[in-house]
């Protein structure tokens, strides 16, 4: 079959006709692809209840390039980071302390009744794996990704999570066991974190998704940074704030690529600015 349509290429290339012909073959090309997106998009509007920070699977080879992008930032081996995404993935109890709290309270009705992590699966194997004493939160939204990194630390046997929210009815899915190792703050971030007494080993920039406020929040987190932490960002997609923040205090920066199970949307990813391997860890200068 594929030496048949390389056969009919090469004709077509060959034929003077070439042009007509290929804009039919992209034109059905492009069909194809947004036929499928239209099919998606559809089931989606009649199956989700979600209008923001959408979440969905991830397919089986993302999952893999995931495990593989941790694997290298924690220096930690690669069946260790599957070991800690399927751990997650099988967690029945926190998927059962969702679903009771998206159908407990009022503001469930725009979240969908299921866990869907997503790249939320690399922030619970880094936590898994870097064992953090002190992880910053920024942009609770509902409260999925402080549970699932709760989920991480409970799982370490130590540790805190501070998330910050301008929202007080963020953090709903934030209860029980879990809030053990939450600590809730409704306050901006860039006025919040200044205010911290303790190291931070892990942070997580998933608040107000402009690149002057991102910047902004790893300004003011930079002194509190410990030897060795990592900086996320949930909007590295979207902006080079990290890239450049880690460029200027001389970290390294690598991005990794959400690709969704059977969804419209083409997925965010996870930005990370860590230090420099090529030599011994060392505390980052201040921006």
């Amino acid at each position: 079959m594929r030496i048949q349509r390389s056969a009919m290429r090469a004709r077509i290339a060959e034929s003077p006709a070439a042009g007509a012909a290929a804009l039919a073959l992209r034109a059905a090309t492009v069909a194809r692809h947004d036929g499928r997106v239209v099919a998606q998009s559809w089931r989606w509007l009649r199956t989700s209840r979600e209008y923001t920070n959408f979440t969905y699977n991830l397919t089986e080879i993302n999952l893999n390039q995931l495990a593989w992008f941790v694997s290298n930032i924690t220096r930690r081996p690669v069946d260790e980071i599957r070991g800690y995404i399927f751990e997650l993935l099988n967690d029945e109890e926190l998927a059962r302390h969702i679903v009771t709290g998206v159908a407990s309270n009022r503001a469930g009705r725009h979240a969908d009744p299921v866990p869907r992590y997503g790249r939320r699966l690399g922030w619970y194997a880094m936590t898994r794996a870097l064992k953090p004493e002190h992880i910053i939160e920024t942009g609770t939204d509902k409260g999925l990704g402080s549970c699932v990194l709760a989920a991480a630390l409970r799982r370490n046997g130590r540790g805190r999570l501070t998330t910050f929210d301008v929202s007080a009815t963020s953090g709903y899915l934030v209860s029980g066991d879990l809030e053990r190792f939450v600590d809730r703050r409704i306050e901006p971030s860039v006025d919040g974190i200044p205010k911290l007494a303790s190291e931070v080993d892990l942070f997580l920039h998933d608040s107000l998704h402009t690149a002057d406020y991102e910047a902004r929040e790893y300004q003011a987190v930079a002194p509190l940074l410990s030897r060795g932490a990592v900086v996320l960002s949930d909007n590295a997609h979207v902006t080079n704030a990290l890239a450049s923040w880690a460029e200027t205090v001389g970290r390294s920066f690598l991005y990794f690529a959400e690709q969704p199970a059977d969804h419209w949307y083409p997925g965010g990813g996870i930005g990370v600015a860590f230090p420099d391997q090529s030599g011994p860890s060392a505390r980052p200068s201040v921006a």
